[in-house]
């Protein structure tokens, strides 16, 4: 489960540059001061969407992973680690990393949607099957 954690955390880093990288452009083309914005949320509709989007992932990259996080440690502390764990794991990082593409390139909200669950639903299972091993 080492893996899949490690790489889910490369990947937030990832679009921790692509965030700066799109958002510092925008802001100085923008010539917005910096100090004008500094509660979440204050930039309004000055920065264009796919800006705000790439930004909008990072944040999501540090809210519904938690759960991931926390279930593959535990998976891993305690020695559950089996191979379809592991699998479930990679497909998890997978599909937030389809997620991230997708909301980062202005694709389709229902699409975005889709992948969500689908990861979600990952979870699910990954947290049902644990149930036995904790408990037992």
């Amino acid at each position: 489960m080492l893996q899949p954690i490690l790489a889910l955390i490369l990947w937030t880093f990832v679009m921790f540059i692509w965030m700066y990288g799109t958002r510092i452009p925008a802001m100085q083309a923008a010539k917005i001061n910096p100090d004008d914005y500094k509660h979440p949320g204050s930039s309004g509709g000055v920065l264009p969407s796919k800006v705000r989007a790439v930004a909008d992932n990072y944040n999501h990259l540090h809210e519904a992973p938690l759960m991931f996080y926390a279930l593959a440690a535990l998976i891993q502390m305690g020695g559950f680690a089996d191979g379809l764990f592991v699998k479930l794991g990679w497909t998890y990082v997978v599909l937030r990393v389809i997620h991230s593409l997708i909301q980062a390139t202005a694709g389709k909200v229902i699409h975005r949607f889709s992948v969500f669950v689908l990861s979600q639903v990952v979870l699910i299972v990954m947290a049902i099957r644990l149930i036995p091993q904790v408990f037992t």
